[in-house]
């Protein structure tokens, strides 16, 4: 290899770590002074705020009972599938989207009143403490946020 050929080499390979060491830097960078995610747009979590064993149960009763409704949720899952396709067919059948659609719906609620049941039945047996925590995290679920979240 020639002496200029030489030195094109070495300086391309100088030019292209510099440029690895800034993309490296810069990740580094941005790594470091990146924002917290916000904490403000996550829904709280059943029974995050119980003591450790008594939210792995009330979350285990809750999977329970959505397990234990697979039936229903698949029902409403295929009566939503239903309805796209009647939505999608060239002329549209009202009558039979809106019961597809109410079928969904009512499958829907049945589930959520299956876990709020066994949530109820779970709740029953809590001291004071927990239940005015469960409480206080409902609050918090449901309470008004700001405009522009």
């Amino acid at each position: 290899m020639s002496e200029t050929g030489f030195r094109r080499l070495v300086l391309g390979l100088l030019v292209l770590n510099v440029f690895l060491v800034s993309a490296l830097a810069g990740a580094g960078l941005f790594y470091i002074n990146r924002a917290p995610p916000p904490s403000g747009g996550r829904l709280p979590l059943a029974g995050e705020d119980l003591p450790r064993e008594t939210r792995a149960a009330f979350q285990k009763a809750l999977s329970d009972a959505r397990r234990g409704a697979r039936a229903t949720t698949l029902a409403a899952q295929q009566a939503r599938i239903e309805a796209a396709a009647l939505m999608g067919q060239e002329t549209l059948d009202r009558a039979s989207l809106s019961d597809a659609l109410a079928r969904a719906r009512a499958a829907e609620m049945a589930v959520r009143a299956a876990a709020e049941e066994k949530a109820i039945d779970f709740v029953a047996d809590l001291p004071l403490e927990d239940r005015r925590r469960l409480a206080q995290a409902l609050i918090r679920r449901e309470a008004p946020k700001p405009a522009g979240r």
